[in-house]
């Protein structure tokens, strides 16, 4: 039967949660102890491990998505299963707590210390950052078992780090600090259970009143009294003898907050392993039991000098944080719109051409001998797209919902990049104007363009775009389509490069293009026999005046 998986309470002041990410997708093989999701608190970015076997049917949001405790976060089960009701049940996040009875008490009992506290001792435990209370790791979680405390009393802590594995009824989960100062107290030993809500530790600086705070703790009747509670200030002198328990020779593979499954950390505990220098197989390289067990230490004949050697090589860095949040521009906005629609509407498919450009180099300096205004190579792109166009009519087309409209007028939009963003300024009826007409109305575009002078009617009505990055030194690149354009085609630099001709390899100029088509309009052979026509008409220029 498949299994509900609410979003938990990962901290004590967590009322949601984001998806910083997946590691598991719809339909992935899920086992027992696998890390599903990053989950980011109120307070840290936390792992939450699978309790079950099964396969992952559903995921309640996406990776940025937002969750509130106890809302629907994923459903495992068996292959084909249907899980139609169990949506529908934790459907709006209203309904999520309701098949959930269990933990309703130890989480509604959560306000109850705070007045008592406040009353008896004058001290406000729940607006107290040094205090950690034991969160709610699990969605049917009413008390966890300490498996293992990875920071000791006295012991440094810092934001991100593990303070202590928690077994939960479900799966033993790393618990990250949300703050940094010292560990100035434990509320139960390794092995030793606590309600969820009591007192789990005291995270602060030195001189800090430990035993008010648990005396205030006790009074409300919450906190069993700990065995740990009259030697933690004591404890504080103690972070000396935490010293390395050997020389080490090999190299460290795991720096800071090392990611490892909690029975590979087990396992490693029982051997005497340090996880540093044990390399991990899995995601991100979490360390897992197989890792732990195919180990090897290096050989105790290592160069003593090797290790001080590198530790003293790396220099601190420091530097400054800085940024500067400048407002999105109307014209971005619209671009981000438009775009973005185009991408995540039209299924986008790419197809790409080398053509030789040896005899257009040469018929260009010829025209330009006696063209009155000088002719680019992308004023001879735009009339051989137009021409090709005229050959390949239903590659000037535009998807429209209902139905796809073929253009039999042919408007050739030129990207021109601008100060604020880009502009597409439209060519009209291009199949029927000169290389020198082209010329002139392109480049009467572009400085419209830089001087903000350009009119909607003048970007509006484009049944094709062309965008050229060949003058910035790009060979080849994808661009998204212009709609309502069901194709756009872009255009790289001209490049020498080795050629066959008559069965010899000679010099020649290549310019690479690419055709970006909206798969619900154009198919993969209505593109290429558009490019083959394009390919003919630049590799033999002479065409393009017929």
């Amino acid at each position: 039967m498949a299994e509900v998986i609410l979003m938990p309470r990962l901290s004590d002041t967590m009322t949601e949660g984001v998806i910083a990410a997946w590691h598991k997708h719809v339909g992935d093989n899920v086992k027992k102890g696998d890390l599903l999701a990053e989950i980011e608190t109120d307070k840290a970015t936390m792992e939450l491990e699978s309790y079950q076997d099964g396969i992952l049917l559903h995921i309640g949001t996406p990776d940025g998505g937002k969750l509130q405790v106890n809302d629907l976060l994923a459903i495992l089960g068996k292959p084909g299963e249907d899980i139609s009701e169990l949506i529908k049940q934790h459907s709006g996040g209203a309904a999520a707590p309701a098949p959930q009875p269990a933990p309703a008490a130890p989480v509604a009992a959560e306000p109850a210390p705070v007045a008592p506290a406040t009353a008896s001792s004058g001290l406000d435990i729940s607006a107290m950052e040094e205090v950690v209370l034991m969160p709610r790791l699990s969605d049917t979680m009413t008390e966890g078992v300490i498996a293992g405390w990875q920071k000791n009393i006295g012991d440094t802590v810092k934001k991100g780090e593990v303070l202590a594995d928690i077994e939960t009824d479900k799966a033993t989960m790393e618990l990250e600090s949300y703050k940094d100062g010292i560990l100035l107290y434990q509320g139960a030993k390794a092995g030793e259970k606590i309600l969820v809500n009591d007192l789990l530790c005291i995270i602060g600086k030195e001189g800090l009143d430990v035993a008010a705070i648990v005396a205030a703790v006790k009074s409300c009747g919450t906190q069993p009294a700990p065995a740990t509670a009259a030697p933690a200030p004591a404890a504080q002198s103690a972070p000396a003898p935490a010293a390395s328990p050997a020389p080490v020779t090999e190299a460290v593979v795991n720096e800071g907050r090392i990611f490892a499954s909690p029975l590979a950390r087990k396992m490693a505990a029982e051997k005497g392993l340090d996880l540093r220098y044990v390399k991990g197989s899995g995601d991100n390289g979490r360390i897992t039991k197989t890792d732990v067990e195919n180990y090897v230490p290096a050989a105790a004949t290592a160069t003593p000098a090797a290790k001080p050697a590198t530790t003293a090589a790396a220099p601190a860095v420091t530097g400054q944080v800085s940024f500067t949040d400048v407002p999105v521009s109307q014209m971005r906005k619209v671009i981000a719109k438009r775009l973005s629609e185009s991408l995540f509407t039209a299924p986008h498919f790419y197809l790409t051409m080398s053509i030789n450009m040896d005899a257009a180099i040469a018929a260009r300096a010829k025209m330009n001998e006696v063209a009155k205004v000088k002719i680019s190579f992308n004023d001879m792109v735009v009339k051989a797209t137009a021409m090709a166009l005229k050959q390949n009519p239903k590659v000037n087309s535009s998807w429209m919902g209902d139905f796809i409209r073929y253009n039999d007028h042919i408007n050739i939009g030129v990207a021109v990049a601008v100060e604020d963003g880009l502009l597409v300024p439209v060519v009209r009826f291009a199949d029927g104007k000169s290389l020198s007409q082209i010329g002139a109305e392109v480049k009467e575009f572009a400085q419209k363009a830089k001087d903000k002078k350009l009119q909607p009617a003048d970007w509006e009505g484009s049944t094709f775009t062309i965008s050229n990055l060949g003058m910035f030194g790009i060979d080849q690149f994808t661009a998204i389509i212009n709609p309502p354009d069901s194709c756009i085609l872009a255009i790289g630099g001209i490049a020498e490069e080795p050629v066959v001709k008559n069965g010899q390899i000679v010099p020649g100029n290549v310019m690479k293009v690419t055709l970006s088509c909206d798969h619900r309009v154009v198919d993969g052979a209505t593109g290429a026999a558009f490019l083959q026509t394009l390919k003919q008409l630049l590799e033999e220029p002479v065409r393009m005046l017929v």
